[in-house]
């Protein structure tokens, strides 16, 4: 498992709202949902480094 960092976010606060709604609607935290989204654009664009997968997203396939 690679190692995590730690660090702060500033998210408008509607946009957070929205982001905790999505989080709950897939049974994940708003950080894994958070996590998720950055991957998930990352592999879009191909930018993902790594193949990482999070525990509680058993729906990522490498």
């Amino acid at each position: 498992m690679s190692k995590k960092k730690a660090f702060v976010l500033r998210v408008d606060e509607d946009m957070l709202k929205d982001i905790e709604k999505w989080a709950a609607d897939e049974f994940r935290s708003t950080n894994g949902q958070i996590e998720w989204m950055l991957r998930e654009m990352l592999k879009k664009h191909g930018k993902l480094r790594s193949k990482t997968k999070s525990s509680g997203d058993e729906s990522e396939t490498e």
